[in-house]
C-alpha cells in the first residue's frame, strides 16, 4: 500500500513530500497512525548519507509515537485505538541467542532497522517515522499510558532508551554518583532520568 511520507530522494536535496509503498500487512504485524515522531540526528546523517550507507528513496523517524489502525491475525498484545510507540527496530529473526535473550540489537541474523533496514517479507526498504503509517511486528511495539504527553514521549524512544539502559543495566541506586558528558540530547535525558530515579549525578 502507498502511503504519504516525507522522503529524501538523494543527499543532497532537502525531505519533500511523497508517497512510497509499505507492505501488506503481515499475521504478526501491526499497522500505527503516526501522530508524533521525535527528530533524531541520526536521521539527518541517514538523509545526508553521512554514514555512506543511505538508500534512497528513504524516509527517516525512528521515535515513533502512534495509534493502532490494525493488527494482523497473530496479534494478542495489542488492539485498534491503543496508544503505543516504535524505536528503532520493527523486526529481528527472533530465534537466536540473542533474540531469545531479548537483545535482539546483537540478532545474530541481523534486526531490522525502522528505515533504511531490509523487509524480511519483501527484500525492499524500511521506512520510518516521517510518515502517515508504519508496520512494524508486533514484538517491537511497546504500549503507552494514555496520561502522558505524546510529543513528548516520542524523544524518549531513543534518547530516553539509550541512557536508561546503562542506569538499569548496571543497578545505579540512590545515593550512586551518575557521569554524564555532555549535556546535548542523551546528556540531559540521563540527568533528567537519573535526578527522577533519584540518583545523584556528576556533571563532567
Amino acid at each position: 500500500m502507498k502511503i504519504n511520507a516525507l522522503v529524501a530522494a538523494q543527499a543532497i536535496q532537502p525531505l519533500r513530500a511523497g508517497q512510497v509503498e509499505i507492505r501488506d500487512l503481515q499475521a504478526n504485524d501491526v499497522m500505527i497512525e503516526v501522530l508524533y515522531c521525535g527528530v533524531c540526528h541520526s536521521d539527518l546523517h541517514m538523509a545526508r548519507n553521512e554514514w555512506g550507507v543511505s538508500r534512497y528513496p528513504l524516509v527517516p523517524g525512528h521515535e515513533i509515537v502512534g495509534r493502532v489502525a490494525a493488527v494482523g491475525d497473530n496479534v494478542t498484545q495489542f488492539t485498534v485505538g491503543q496508544t503505543v510507540g516504535v524505536a528503532v527496530m520493527v523486526d529481528a529473526c527472533g530465534q537466536c541467542h540473542f533474540c531469545q535473550q531479548q537483545e535482539e540489537q546483537y540478532c545474530e541474523v541481523d534486526f531490522t532497522p525502522t528505515y533504511n533496514g531490509i523487509d524480511k517479507y519483501t527484500g525492499a526498504s524500511t521506512f520510518g517515522g516521517y510518515a502517515g503509517e508504519v508496520i512494524t511486528d508486533q514484538n517491537f511495539v511497546v504500549s503507552l499510558p494514555d496520561n502522558l504527553a505524546l510529543n513528548a514521549v516520542a524523544p524518549l524512544l531513543c534518547a530516553g532508551v539509550t541512557v536508561w539502559s546503562p542506569l538499569r543495566h548496571f543497578n545505579f541506586k540512590a545515593g550512586d554518583r551518575v557521569g554524564v558528558v555532555a549535556l546535548g540530547g542523551l546528556g540531559h535525558m540521563a540527568v533528567k532520568l537519573a535526578s527522577r530515579g533519584h540518583f545523584i549525578y556528576h556533571l563532567t
